[in-house]
């Protein structure tokens, strides 16, 4: 069963869930905000989505961190734990196919992600 990652008040995460439900296609949601992805989980995103890609740096949260915690945010290693203790610079949704993992909201992707016809 594909998992979906985010928040449920963000706008992307809702147009890709209620595309997901009008596919018929059966999904698990965690809520950053309630379950927060750790190190590892993160680590396991990263083998598929670029750094560049998964770490958001247009949103708000971003532009809130102090310039230490961006600067620690340009080694990978500094990023992922960034990114763990805030979830929100994360690019949602993440899409876990069970096969792969995506960054954001795409509906050719996810058809083809999910083998939906």
């Amino acid at each position: 069963m594909p998992v979906i990652y985010g928040i449920p008040n963000c706008d992307t995460v809702k147009r890709a869930r209620s595309w997901l439900t009008a596919a018929g296609v059966d999904y698990q949601f965690i809520d950053f905000k309630k379950t927060p992805p750790d190190e590892a989980l993160i680590r396991r995103w990263l083998q598929d989505i670029p750094l560049e890609t998964l770490l958001n740096r247009r949103g708000t949260t971003w532009r809130k961190l102090s310039e230490e915690e961006r600067a620690a945010a340009e080694h990978e290693e500094g990023a992922v734990r960034l990114m763990a203790e805030h979830p929100s610079v994360i690019k949602r949704p993440v899409l876990d196919s069970g096969n792969r993992c995506y960054a954001g909201f795409q509906p050719e992707l996810y058809e083809t992600a999910l083998a939906i016809k």
